[in-house]
């Protein structure tokens, strides 16, 4: 079985990323037989001409108004590996849409139309991936062909473009000359950019590293449902999810977090196999255990003897804003990490910045949508999560606004919950007895300070 990576494609809407996505669909043959000239048929007999972009923008109202909503998800493959590319929307009313789609993204391919440049949403959406944790970023300036191939306008585009993203803390892997309709420099160099002397889009893919997630890293799936069988006398309860990282086996310890119950491995059980002994990250799967435990949705299983994850209410994290409202702190909103759900509210807001004139704010008031913030969130349940760093799948997560999702994140430090940090109140007692004292000076009021807190009159 090949080894198989999630990539996103992103950039500002019209720059070409569905035509680049088809195109490499249409020169690596992994097109399902006869789609290809389906859609052409298609197009001739409505007398629109041919686009590539129309191999993903199935729906109606993509094709009619020209942009991609959703995110599209097809499979591409090469020599080295198995791909699941995700098309992400680029207008900035989808942006919550690219967030979504993102999420699960090892490595992004950004694309820059040459003849418009540096778009304000290019920005916004450098930093979605870097609030994302992606690293691995190809940048592709696409429509060479409406430049005449100049290599001075490449040249701008890419100087202009570094500048911002070293700001920002971004190294792209590198900067691609490329004519996504004519299929340039995607799988092949081309005699029309002599000058470009780099790898090609697809050698590039090859060259994107897999995060440690998979197999390697610490095991991790949250529990997503808890079945129960009773046909033919089984009474098996089935936990099942699907792993998000590292290997179990059976008779593995376990720890269900952050409840802490602990159990085994009895059996691993997947859909048209029998006697299966071991599962790793990707996989979907069910667990039965040797005890009897009430588990529920949300709890993260994780294997005895390896590093835990932490476990707490509250965390730093960086947020990406999207929602209708402005994101504001004291308010209460809903989290989704995995399959853990739980109200929060942002109990401070460090600092929020303009992703795309770069102004940061020291401690606003509230955060602006679009805006990236780096906040304090303490959740009313605790949860069990990673630095995004250490595993990416459990340190991201989604805000839910009215049903809505209405920001993304990651989680960059775990701090101490509310009851082991103690606070002191000895300044607000000490307000509190001089208001006092200033309206009724004739009550005799004492500071108790030993047994129970506050002030006594």
């Amino acid at each position: 079985m090949k080894e198989r990576m999630n990539i996103v494609f992103v950039g500002h809407v019209d720059h070409g990323k569905s035509t680049l996505i088809g195109r490499l669909l249409a020169d690596t043959n992994s097109l399902p037989e006869g789609k290809l000239e389906q859609v052409k048929r298609k197009c001739l007999l409505n007398s629109k001409p041919f686009e590539y972009a129309f191999l993903l923008d199935a729906l109606k109202d993509e094709q009619s108004q020209g942009i991609t909503i959703d995110t599209a998800r097809v499979f591409f493959k090469t020599e080295k590996r198995e791909y699941i590319i995700i098309d992400a929307p680029g207008h900035i009313e989808f942006l919550k849409n690219m967030v979504s789609g993102a999420a699960r993204a090892e490595a992004a391919i950004l694309l820059i139309d040459a003849r418009e440049g540096i778009a304000e949403n290019s920005k916004r959406h450098a930093y979605m991936l870097s609030l994302l944790g992606i690293s691995q970023i190809v940048v592709a300036v696409n429509k060479m062909d409406l430049v005449g191939y100049k290599q001075e306008v490449f040249e701008e585009i890419k100087n202009n473009y570094s500048d911002f993203l070293s700001d920002i803390g971004i190294n792209p892997v590198a900067y691609v000359p490329v004519s996504a309709r004519d299929g340039i420099n995607l799988t092949a160099h081309s005699k029309f950019t002599p000058w470009y002397e780099g790898k090609t889009i697809v050698e590039l893919i090859d060259n994107f590293q897999s995060s440690k997630e998979d197999s390697e890293n610490h095991f991790r799936m949250f529990v997503q449902d808890v079945y129960k069988f009773t046909e033919k006398n089984d009474n098996r309860r089935i936990i099942a999810g699907t792993i998000n990282s590292g290997k179990i086996e059976r008779g593995d310890e376990i720890i269900f977090l952050p409840s802490g119950k602990t159990s085994s491995i009895k059996s691993i059980e997947i859909f048209g196999k029998d006697d299966v002994t071991s599962a790793e990250a990707g996989m979907a799967v069910g667990f039965t255990i040797t005890s009897e435990l009430y588990i529920k949705s949300g709890e993260l299983i994780c294997k005895k003897g390896e590093k835990l994850p932490h476990v707490g209410n509250r965390f730093r994290a960086n947020v990406f804003w999207m929602g209708k409202n402005e994101l504001l702190a004291g308010k209460k909103y809903k989290i989704k990490l995995g399959s853990y759900k739980s109200e929060f509210f942002i109990e401070r807001i460090e600092t929020s910045l303009d992703a795309s004139s770069l102004k940061i704010n020291e401690n606003p008031a509230s955060v602006r949508r679009h805006e990236v913030a780096r906040v304090v969130i303490n959740t009313l349940k605790p949860a069990a999560f990673d630095l995004n760093e250490e595993i990416k799948d459990t340190g991201r997560f989604v805000i839910v606004e009215e049903y809505d999702i209405a920001g993304g994140g990651i989680i960059t430090e775990a701090l101490a919950s509310a009851a082991e940090s103690k606070p002191d109140y000895s300044q607000f007692e000490t307000e509190l007895y001089h208001l006092i004292k200033k309206y009724f000076p004739h009550w005799e009021i004492n500071i108790n300070k030993q047994h129970e807190r506050g002030v006594h009159v």
